[in-house]
């Protein structure tokens, strides 16, 4: 990595660790009533955007930050911490940003970013509707489920199939129409990431102007080396960060409880940070998530130094990070369940930061990017099976 680029990152990471740390206290004290809510709260909203992490994804042509993937991953790590909702929110919505900005045609970006205002987004990746074309467009028709951070959002980034003959396999588009277009079912009643409003949207005739569409082959037409990353690498990183972010907040937390806490019926009880078992948990967590962050750490900056040397990342490659961030997850989910488990009877309440960890960390573990699939098709790749979708 040249001076310069070293001396770019340094800035950008120093734009974004410090709009979070602006943010922290507005962000920390509306985690409950985006909880109640059941989507972000407006002061919420405010804050996550005061801390620039939705635009840390858009590319700098429109005023965004373009940043490594490890600069978001730690970014998203931070927000997790605080509050996962955001977290998650900040994840989706920089993404839904991020992908427009730099595939859209020029026409396109004027109409989403007009005036050079940077609006708010939300992205649903799963192509269950159909764009049928039409004279400048398409007519779009279907129904997508987890819409995360919807309620808050101006544009929606909708995958589809654009269906243009029986005897033709269906296109894979992004098609990106106003919010207000759409239907946001009230369905987002959940275990967990209550706060992220992921409701079902519906959309039935549509018509999305050419330039509001793009295919997912397609080339950027705006950014750097962010954008020639492919997928799963574009988005793999996100879900490490959020689930790192969430089992330092619960691991950080049990140790604090723990140095205060007696437990036994015995008059006075003992000290719970006292005990060998206790001890040996948090020592054995900490090595566990300090690995799998190294490990996503690597990954991502072998992907970063491959992309910005102009160069094709291989499905391989494709495969190993994605697996890393299955990886991360399935190691937060047991440091979570783990410290939710010594943290006492009273984390079992709604109102403890423990209990809402366990929920939003199982949760997150759900997504299909972080599924076991991810290690399945690297061992393929290792086994040497060239036919390989990384997504699949």
């Amino acid at each position: 990595m040249t001076e310069n680029l070293k001396a770019a990152r340094a800035a950008t990471r120093s734009a974004l660790f410090g709009g979070i740390e602006a943010q922290r206290a507005k962000l920390a004290a509306h985690s409950d009533s985006d909880e109640q809510l059941g989507t972000l709260s407006p002061a919420s909203i405010e804050a996550l955007v005061a801390t620039g992490v939705l635009r840390m994804k858009l590319p700098m042509v429109l005023g965004g930050f373009e940043a490594d993937l490890v600069t978001q991953m730690e970014a998203l790590e931070r927000l997790a911490m605080i509050n996962p909702a955001v977290g998650w929110c900040a994840m989706v919505g920089a993404t839904s940003l991020g992908m427009p900005g730099a595939f859209l045609p020029d026409a396109g970006v004027a109409r989403m970013f007009a005036d050079g205002r940077i609006p708010r987004g939300a992205i649903v990746v799963t192509p269950s509707g159909v764009a049928t074309p039409v004279d400048g467009g398409f007519r779009l028709n279907g129904r997508w489920g987890f819409a995360s951070g919807v309620r808050h959002s101006e544009w929606i980034i909708a995958v589809s199939r654009v269906e243009r003959s029986v005897d033709a396999a269906p296109e894979i588009h992004c098609m990106v129409f106003p919010t207000r277009d759409c239907q946001v079912l009230d369905n987002w009643q959940v275990v967990g990431l209550k706060g992220t409003g992921s409701c079902d949207i519906v959309v039935e005739g549509v018509f999305v102007p050419e330039e509001m569409s793009f295919a997912v082959t397609d080339a950027p037409r705006r950014g750097g080396a962010l954008y020639r990353i492919g997928l799963p690498a574009f988005v793999a990183y996100e879900h490490a960060g959020f689930a790192l972010g969430v089992a330092r907040r619960a691991l950080d937390g049990l140790v604090t409880i723990v140095q205060s806490k007696k437990r036994g019926y015995a008059p006075g009880g003992s000290s719970v940070a006292a005990r060998s078992v206790v001890q040996r948990l948090i020592g054995h967590a900490e090595m566990r998530l300090r690995a799998a962050r190294a490990l996503v750490v690597e990954a991502n900056e072998h992907v970063w130094e491959v992309a910005c040397a102009g160069q094709s990342l291989s499905a391989e490659t494709q495969c190993a990070v994605r697996s890393a961030a299955t990886y991360a997850t399935e190691v937060a989910v047991e440091v979570v369940g783990e410290a939710f488990r010594h943290a006492g009877a009273s984390a079992i309440y709604d109102s403890h930061f423990m209990q809402r960890c366990l929920r939003d960390v199982n949760v997150a573990a759900q997504h299909y990017m972080v599924a076991d699939t991810a290690y399945e098709l690297l061992g393929r790749a290792r086994l040497g099976d060239t036919d390989i979708n990384p997504m699949g």
